[in-house]
């Protein structure tokens, strides 16, 4: 349960006009005094990241954060930390959003200041490589405000015992567009610079535990001799081989999943056929891990029917690859799918307007459906409202709120919920249709993200370019829903580990107190932070009486892909 879990304070908050470490989960927004302590107290498993917010005094102008290392048992952990921007928001994603600035954009330090009024927060994150040694890390965090107040924030880690596997063990793919990170940047798609840029926004989504589908999107070159297709490997491979072998990261970790990249120079269906073929063949002589599959057309029509069933057919006789196929449960698709991703919303019955033309559990859809097919969700609009704003009709508002959510002005606990859902519900992915969308509007993505009706709908980055940062290169600016999405997977990890260890029914109880449906989940921080303690104290005790303790080095209990 990613970062709020972890977060443990010491003491009552003694008045001052000083930093105040505040729980990640909590947005601080303008006008608001959240609560804080003094101090900050994280607890992080091996092979995790977390965070917390410091909130310094509103009036700073000037802002120097010299770099932070917490002293231990063993290597120093250093602290990665960024100012968090605010977005505007215009119209409201549905009630349980609201006008005004809210958190989003983590900027890097040395970012211009924004417009005054706004609270000044830094994101503080640690990481803990699965080798770091267990036990108590310790230091400051120093900051000069307006170059000359002085700022010091006492920081205590807890490396638990306990690895997390590098590689996300629930499988996920969330779109990236070459052409989107280009065009939101300024570049030529074709250019090194475009093609080093999306590797770097790729890297930030594996180093979040999120794999990706998409990419340059570009095919690799192929011709047709007897009826065999011989590929060109070489672009491909140097673009997607390190997110697949595990190189691209010190930690190894890698995609869990990734699509087949459909060719037009594949014309009949022999030639489509040989083409699939050949790259479930090529990622098995590679020895990839990663799930392959084909991404069917999009949230098909009744009229896209006959080409659906068309490219699952092309599929299967090629072998080797999945059929990913975004409908509810009804009619022939179902049927050919290996891989079914309806919407969030049609797994949990709810009282009112219907949002799913056919509402099933996790467990019922999965008793319809061929033996092995997979059982993915998405969100969608449907998690908010697909019009903006709050509805004037009481009933249609209700059945569109309190959904898991990534818009910007919704709870950071909305945010975060997805990991826990899909532990409790036993599904086996997630799929996002974008992670980028708004660089390819005529939009500026720092100053609007409205799009199907929320804030933030297939976007989770902002184009950092030299003009916006005051820095001299373009660089990915991850947003802070990107953080809370990677702490539900996070989530995740702590509970399947806890059931790995032996205790299953506990993990889904402490679930059940946060996420007892898509559409009912706990809103309180506190409550969040107090699972997390729990688990984590039944994860040490499980822990140390386990065989993965005994080992020496750093053996753990495998990630599912």
């Amino acid at each position: 349960m990613g970062v709020e879990w972890a977060w443990v304070v010491v003491a009552a908050m003694a008045a001052t006009p000083e930093a105040m470490v505040v729980s990640p989960l909590v947005k601080v927004r303008p006008g608001v005094s959240p609560q804080g302590t003094r101090q900050a107290r994280v607890s992080m498993a091996r092979g995790e990241c977390e965070g917390v917010q410091v909130v310094l005094p509103r009036s700073v102008r000037q802002l120097t954060v010299p770099p932070l290392f917490l002293s231990g048992p063993g290597v120093p952990l250093r602290a990665s930390i960024w100012r968090e921007g605010f977005l505007n928001v215009a119209v409201p994603s549905n009630s349980q959003g609201a006008k005004g600035a809210w958190p989003d954009p983590l900027l890097p330090v040395t970012a211009p200041m924004g417009p005054p009024g706004l609270p000044t927060v830094l994101y503080v994150e640690f990481c803990a490589p699965e080798s770091q040694e267990p036990g108590t890390y310790q230091g400051r965090l120093r900051a000069r405000l307006n170059a000359k107040e002085q700022v010091s924030v006492p920081f205590t880690v807890e490396v638990q015992p306990f690895v997390l596997p590098s590689t996300a063990s629930l499988p996920t793919s969330f779109g990236i567009s070459g052409l989107s990170v280009a065009r939101g940047h300024g570049l030529k798609t074709s250019s090194p610079e475009a093609r080093a840029l999306l590797r770097e926004y790729a890297r930030v989504l594996l180093e979040h535990r999120v794999s990706a589908h998409g990419m340059s999107m570009e095919p690799p070159p192929v011709r047709f001799e007897d009826g065999r297709a011989v590929i060109d490997w070489r672009e491909y491979d140097a673009e997607m081989g390190p997110f697949l072998d595990g190189s691209l990261l010190p930690s190894g970790a890698r995609f869990t999943t990734t699509d087949l990249r459909d060719n037009k120079k594949a014309s009949t269906e022999e030639e489509k056929v040989a083409y699939y073929r050949a790259f479930a063949e090529h990622f098995r002589q590679k020895g990839w891990r990663a799930d392959l599959f084909f991404y069917a057309k999009d949230e098909p029509k009744p009229q896209d029917v006959p080409l659906v069933l068309a490219q699952a057919r092309r599929i299967h006789e090629a072998g080797g690859s999945r059929v990913l196929i975004t409908t509810p449960l009804e009619g022939k698709l179902p049927n050919v799918a290996d891989i079914l991703a309806p919407t969030l919303n049609c797994f949990f019955p709810r009282p009112g307007p219907a949002t799913c033309r056919s509402v099933q559990t996790v467990a019922e859809t999965r008793k319809r459906l061929r033996p092995g097919t997979q059982v993915w969700w998405y969100q969608s609009c449907n998690s908010h409202g697909c019009n903006g704003g709050s509805s004037l009709e009481a009933a249609q508002e209700r059945a569109y709120s309190g959904w898991a959510s990534y818009m910007v002005d919704h709870s950071a606990m909305l945010n975060r919920a997805m990991g826990p859902l899909a532990f409790v519900n036993g599904v086996d992915g997630e799929l996002y249709f974008d992670t980028v969308f708004a660089y390819n509007t005529k939009k500026d993505p720092w100053n609007d993200l409205f799009e199907f009706g929320g804030n933030g709908d297939g976007t989770l980055f902002y184009p950092g370019t030299p003009t916006r940062l005051g820095d001299s290169r373009h660089q990915p600016v991850a947003s802070l829903r990107l953080k809370h999405l990677r702490d539900g997977l996070e989530d995740f990890e702590y509970l399947r580990l806890l059931s790995q260890l032996g205790d299953e029914k506990f993990a889904r109880d402490a679930a059940r107190q946060l996420v007892r449906s898509g559409w009912d989940i706990s809103q309180d921080a506190r409550e969040w932070a107090q699972v997390r303690q729990v688990v984590t104290a039944r994860l040490r005790q499980r822990w140390s009486t386990s065989e993965f303790a005994k080992r020496p080095g750093r053996h753990k209990p495998e990630s599912t892909p």
